[in-house]
């Protein structure tokens, strides 16, 4: 609900991690530190030789110094999820710049693989989180926050089963 109020007022935090998510003790969640946190508009973009943020919890998008909006902000969301279900955040290493790799290139273990108590429903929303492809993603925390509401009855939901032949597009890594 916080991001959702932040974004309705085109700011976008840059910097959701743990340690930014305090519960009072009327059990009250709130958002804190938006030291870096900006202003987002359509026109937007900036490309500068740093990177805001905190490693493990950057989108691949932002580890790549690229237009950032709403999106991002539900990336790092997931990723507090998905350590709340695992205990472990999904991409790690022995440096900044590596971790910032793999959040750009390596595949996402499904956090219901590492913790097979976890309900599909939330894996489910802790995956979607977390796509690369930001047109995968949640559209907007509202989005996200019905899913939530509903986890328990969310159905698994595949496009096309993986033994189907399937045309895909050829597949750009960068170098």
């Amino acid at each position: 609900q916080a991001l959702r109020a932040a974004h309705a007022n085109r700011i976008i935090h840059r910097d959701i991690k743990p340690q930014n998510i305090m519960i009072s003790e009327d059990d009250d969640i709130k958002v804190t530190d938006f030291g870096i946190a900006k202003i987002s508009t359509s026109s937007t973009i900036t490309y500068t030789s740093s990177i805001l943020g905190t490693v493990h919890y950057i989108s691949p998008e932002q580890a790549k110094g690229k237009f950032i909006d709403e999106k991002s902000d539900l990336y790092s969301l997931g990723i507090v999820k998905y350590e709340m279900a695992t205990g472990n955040v999904p991409f790690d290493g022995e440096n900044a710049v590596a971790i910032a790799i793999r959040h750009i290139q390596d595949p996402l273990i499904p956090p219901i693989d590492l913790n097979p108590s976890l309900s599909p429903g939330l894996n489910q929303i802790i995956v979607k989180t977390l796509q690369k492809d930001t047109s995968l993603r949640y559209a907007n925390a509202t989005e996200l926050l019905n899913d939530l509401k509903k986890y328990k009855s969310l159905q698994i939901r595949s496009e096309q089963s993986l033994d189907q032949t399937t045309i895909l597009k050829p597949v750009e890594v960068e170098a």
